[in-house]
């Protein structure tokens, strides 16, 4: 008897798994699953912590700037994330769903919302980069606060449209004596593939291309100044974008491969799981690259003084570019440029 393709965790873990292992086997996914429980309550705890601490200095220590605004949003985007974890957490451990249709439709939501969200931040702020190198003086003139926000709220509503599906699809049924939440797509792939498909394009595909045009003609620009190391800010934004990539792209890969084979195998149950606990890490990573990327990390031996210093280019980097515009020559000096990366 074939499992029904269209049934998930609450994280897209996948419910109708044949039954029928031997009792060896059962014993060993039950082990691994208590390993990703423990996985994910650390998630959770660091996460937290970590992302409020960066909400704390962004929002409230530090001076509102451009760079703020950006680190603020994938902050808030990240600790909503964490918080609603516990749920998926009780989830995975017991294999039911207790919370009712409103989190089931709900908390699948905030995952999803927290992929478009960052991804579409770290667009933004690739292009924010490629501009100031490219466009200095246009960039100096109208990279301000409030277009930030504007920019910042627009990529929350283009997030949160892009996650309906979740409240759309998502479904709870009872199976034996335990209530599932699960995608319930009808009869039939093709409205699964499209969700899945819209997904990939919109949440990986086309920001991993623009991204890397970005850098790319951030790469060639630079290419010829004498400076040979990245700026502080290159560094942070370089790791924060390669980490997103490296924990999303698992998700999708076996995400894609589930929709595509007809049958649950028992390798992409298990990617599936696997990969949607490291999606659940990258929430936790953002805040430890802030500390560890600042610039001043061996001397200083606070980490609130090494989040704070990895997010406070903006006031200095606005000096040295008004310092660099007194003669009208704002684009050939090196060090300018640099600073605006």
């Amino acid at each position: 008897m074939e499992p029904d393709l269209n049934v998930y965790y609450s994280m897209e873990y996948p419910t109708d798994i044949l039954p029928t292992a031997p009792e060896p086997q059962t014993s060993t996914i039950g082990a691994g699953s208590v390993i990703l429980v423990i996985v994910n309550i650390i998630i959770f705890l660091l996460g937290i912590s970590g992302n409020g601490i960066v909400i704390w200095i962004s929002g409230v220590k530090m001076k509102r700037s451009v760079n703020t605004t950006w680190y603020l949003s994938l902050a808030c985007s990240d600790f909503i994330f964490c918080a609603c974890l516990p749920f998926s957490i009780v989830n995975m451990a017991t294999s039911a769903w207790p919370f009712g249709l409103v989190m089931c439709k709900f908390i699948p939501l905030i995952m999803f919302l927290n992929m478009f969200s960052s991804i579409f931040l770290l667009v933004i702020i690739s292009v924010d980069r490629c501009a100031s190198v490219v466009f200095p003086v246009w960039v100096q003139n109208h990279r301000t606060v409030k277009a930030a926000s504007v920019l910042v709220t627009l990529a929350w509503i283009v997030s949160v449209a892009l996650s309906v599906p979740s409240l759309v699809f998502r479904d709870t049924k009872v199976e034996g004596h335990k209530t599932i939440c699960y995608n319930n797509f009808g009869k039939g792939v093709p409205t699964h593939w499209n969700v899945v498909f819209s997904r990939f394009v919109c949440g990986f595909l086309i920001p991993f291309v623009i991204i890397t045009l970005c850098y790319t003609i951030i790469i060639l620009k630079l290419k010829n100044n004498r400076m040979t190391k990245s700026s502080k800010p290159f560094k942070v934004m370089s790791a924060l974008i390669v980490t997103f990539f490296v924990c999303w792209l698992p998700y999708h890969i076996f995400v894609l491969l589930e929709v595509y084979n007809e049958l649950h195998n028992h390798n992409i149950v298990t990617g599936l799981m696997v990969s949607a606990t490291l999606v659940s890490a990258n929430s936790t990573m953002n805040p430890f690259l802030y500390a560890f990327m600042g610039k001043d990390f061996k001397k200083t031996c606070s980490i609130l003084s090494k989040i704070e210093n990895a997010m406070s280019d903006d006031a200095r980097t606005a000096s040295k570019r008004q310092s660099c515009t007194q003669d009208s020559k704002v684009s050939t000096d090196p060090q300018g440029e640099m600073s605006a990366v």
